[in-house]
């Protein structure tokens, strides 16, 4: 008896009860567990009700032929290992069934020495497959246990990136809070646009926080210039006009807003050629800004200042289509008017409530403070 055997179950099917009987002993002895049937359908039935790790079939029995086993097992069994016992003049048959899932095929009359080579190679070689589609099993499960967790992990950065934005974005407005909201506004408003332009998805995230932090490079401007209440000077119009330097050399060095300080260097571009601070001209100047630049005035026009009441949408409309080949991109204009007015306006109002939320949780009591006259929104 051989132990590596004890407890494989192994059954027999052929129509000829001696050579059955025979060859289910020789294999007990061996140290299986091995069960007879004598024809097809028997076998059949039998394999849609207990578990085999191996099948030994005749190919030719009558009604039900051993083909028909064969199929029966893969579709019951499909671990099992099968053996299909053939005449001497059915080989070509015998490697046929090979083709269709066979592990082997035996010749008639049975040599057991040739049974027993060609029964334990299958079970081993059925063996080495389950340990691989475990193995594979496991792995698929491991990587996607490890991409859960990168997918947690990426979600825990980008919401981490996220509070890093409304920081920056809060000490802004420590600083500058004469246009609450206005940067939820152009961002939802560059968002909108962006959708009608088919701007690509993988550039979206950099164009909202290119939009977001439009101005951040306020945080570098002097109190006596960003909180003057009257018209500033030349060199003072100079000193102004410096932050988008400022806020596209404090986002290119964080690896996350890198991509997005193009946006800030270039949000005062005009499509004309004579905008700050590098006069580029048309497609030169980044998509993302050119959006940007379009809801940038479409906001400043519609906000109340402290020396005037914010217009209806209709002064902005026009305002922005009168600029359309000078300030403003033309296909950009087209797709800002492809948007209806309620629309802009239920943006408007989403981007107070982002605005009003987020000051809330943060705790903000500000006083107002006089607008700084001569100097852009944005």
């Amino acid at each position: 008896m051989n132990d590596q055997w004890a407890g494989t179950r192994v059954l027999v099917v052929d129509d000829e009860p001696a050579l059955c009987s025979l060859l289910k002993d020789r294999l007990n002895r061996a140290g299986f567990d091995c069960r007879e049937v004598s024809s097809g359908e028997e076998a059949i039935q039998l394999l849609s009700q207990a578990p085999f790790d191996a099948v030994i079939s005749d190919l030719d029995m009558p009604g039900v032929s051993g083909f028909a086993v064969l199929g029966a097992t893969r579709r019951h069994l499909p671990h099992a290992a099968f053996l299909m016992a053939t005449g001497v003049t059915d080989i070509s048959t015998g490697i046929s069934a090979m083709k269709e899932g066979a592990a082997d095929y035996l010749v008639k009359p049975f040599q057991f020495e040739a049974v027993w080579a060609s029964l334990t190679r299958a079970l081993v070689t059925k063996r080495m497959e389950a340990e691989l589609e475990e193995y594979r099993k496991n792995l698929e499960d491991m990587v996607g246990q490890r991409t859960s967790q990168l997918e947690a992990a990426m979600r825990r950065i980008e919401s981490t990136y996220d509070e890093t934005l409304e920081a920056l974005a809060a000490a802004l407005d420590l600083r500058d809070n004469d246009t609450a909201g206005h940067a939820h506004r152009v961002t939802l408003n560059s968002l909108e646009m962006a959708k009608v332009l088919n701007f690509p998805d993988g550039e979206l995230k950099q164009l909202e926080r290119g939009a977001y932090l439009h101005d951040i490079g306020k945080i570098g401007i002097p109190d006596s210039i960003l909180l003057k209440p009257g018209r500033l000077t030349p060199r003072e119009t100079a000193i102004m006009q410096s932050h988008v330097r400022i806020g596209y050399e404090l986002m290119s060095r964080v690896a996350f807003l890198a991509p997005a300080s193009q946006i800030v260097l270039a949000h005062q571009e005009y499509f004309d050629g004579t905008g700050y601070p590098q006069g580029l001209r048309g497609e030169e100047i980044p998509l993302g800004a050119r959006i940007f630049a379009v809801s940038d005035t479409l906001d400043a026009v519609m906000s109340d200042r402290p020396y005037r009441r914010g217009r209806p949408y209709g002064a902005a409309r026009d305002e922005i289509v009168r600029e359309s080949g000078r300030q403003f991109d033309p296909k950009v204009v087209a797709a800002f008017l492809a948007v209806p007015e309620e629309s802009w306006l239920q943006i408007r109002e989403e981007a107070n409530r982002l605005h009003s939320n987020r000051g809330r949780s943060h705790g903000e009591v500000r006083a107002p403070r006089a607008e700084s006259m001569g100097t852009l929104a944005g």
